[in-house]
């Protein structure tokens, strides 16, 4: 009987102590993992990545079970990590509103906001069916806070859907709708409109593709798959702009779409009859139902106002680098776009990268580590808190600010990527209200 109780003793303490065991490295292992991820976000928060610019995650703490289906599926990694138990924003400012981790959630602890508690984000007015305070006026994409390309194919078709369901007659000489932006949303809103059996004119002030079409030419717009209106789902991952744009001419051609490119919408009018006039800086005037507006929420570029700038050796986008060799180039700005812009251009050229600050904030953590790279075998010069003060036939001015006087540098090209500003006052000419919202929730349960 004793040998029976000291075998259950030894085998009831093996066991007790096998699970101690298992408990005490697990405990240690998400110990470990917490303080990786805090030091991440000390990082984040020393190198301005902690704070979101865009449309990013929010999680409430009290219903998350720190499953970490939210970081698994996250496309961009190092958005998100687990501290404790509980998820826990990193590198927020690098998200790009995929939404993954909403969807992957399985408490829904996860909502999508824009703006913080103490910065807030200029938006227009738009319900949940996408038509602002102006009752006709809808807004889908990057202009009402989704700039996902995916994301934006979505809120154009569903903006159109929206307009059918308002059942507005059909009126002689009067468009169904003007879609202003041939952009993802725009693109999108504009098959639907045919599908659908609607009249639609679509305006574009620079090429089809709005946004994308700026994009340096290898660079991965999208990595989800789609749904194009007349043509079905798209499965494209790890895709370049050419590969996209190539697609959506495929079905412009295809279905007979009419785009009008290099066109910019000056006013929007209400008229008495429940219409809208919109008018085009070629004095073109257009009447209908209904007006889309799918523009990006930079409008026109940002820019230094300062003289020279007006010459045609300046530029705000860079198209086809490829062509560029044997030039003398400064690149104004210390985002994503400058950072990757000089590095593509820096094969080939002699390229000068001007940042107003010290060192850069908020770019991608790749993009930092490859021009640094860039910086330190000198493939590119780097003037930090420097600021273009004058642009010339053949050079520019750049004041640096511990130096009493202006650098003056050969040059031959200039490419500004200061951002752009949103297009407010030509919203509110058209009535639509704009609101700085703070944590304003986009998409929630």
């Amino acid at each position: 009987m004793a040998e029976i109780i000291i075998e259950q003793v030894v085998v009831y303490g093996a066991v007790m102590l096998l699970c101690f065991a298992t408990i005490f490295f697990y405990m240690r292992k998400q110990t470990r993992k917490s303080k990786e991820i805090l030091e991440k976000v000390a990082v984040a928060k020393e190198e301005g990545l902690f704070e979101p610019v865009s449309l990013h995650p929010y999680i409430d703490l009290n219903a998350c079970i720190g499953s970490a289906a939210c970081v698994a599926d996250c496309p961009e990694k190092d958005i998100l990590g687990i501290v404790d138990g509980k998820a826990t924003v990193i590198n927020t400012s690098n998200c790009v509103g995929h939404g993954a981790c909403f969807h992957a959630c399985p408490v829904e602890a996860i909502s999508l906001r824009i703006g913080t508690e103490t910065r807030g984000v200029d938006l227009p007015h738009v319900n949940e069916n996408f038509e602002t305070n102006t009752k006709g006026i809808f807004i889908a994409g990057e202009l009402g806070g989704m700039g996902l390309i995916k994301n934006s194919v979505e809120q154009g078709q569903q903006a159109i859907e929206n307009m059918i369901k308002l059942k507005k007659p059909s009126k002689e000489n009067v468009i169904d709708v003007v879609i202003i932006g041939a952009g993802p949303a725009g693109i999108a809103a504009t098959l639907a409109a045919k599908k659908n059996g609607l009249s639609s004119v679509t305006l574009e002030q620079d090429s089809i593709g709005g946004t994308v079409y700026t994009f340096p030419r290898a660079k991965l717009v999208m990595t989800s798959p789609m749904n194009l209106p007349l043509f079905g789902k798209v499965k494209l991952y790890d895709t370049s702009k050419d590969e996209l744009l190539q697609l959506w001419n495929q079905v412009i051609n295809e279905h007979e779409i009419k785009i009008t490119e290099n066109t910019k919408v000056e006013t929007i009018t209400p008229l008495q009859d429940d219409t809208f006039k919109v008018v085009t800086n070629s004095g073109k005037e257009f009447v209908s139902n209904y007006v889309l507006l799918a523009t990006g929420r930079r409008g026109s570029p940002r820019k230094l106002n300062i003289p020279g700038e007006e010459s045609q050796k300046v530029a705000y986008r860079l198209l086809e680098p490829e062509r560029i060799t044997g030039k003398k180039i400064m690149v104004v700005g210390g985002g994503d776009s400058a950072v990757e812009s000089a590095m593509l251009l820096m094969e080939g050229n002699d390229v000068t990268l001007s940042y107003r600050k010290d060192k850069f904030a908020r770019i991608k953590p790749k993009n930092r580590e490859a021009i640094a790279e860039a910086i330190e075998n000198s493939s590119i010069d780097a003037i930090f808190n420097s600021n273009p003060v004058s642009i010339a036939d053949k050079t520019i001015e750049i004041k640096v600010d511990d130096e009493t006087d202006p650098r003056i540098l050969e040059n031959d090209l200039v490419y500004i990527f200061a951002g752009g500003e949103l297009p407010t006052s030509f919203l509110q000419k058209a009535g639509v209200e704009i609101t700085k919202r703070f944590g304003h929730i986009v998409k929630k349960y």
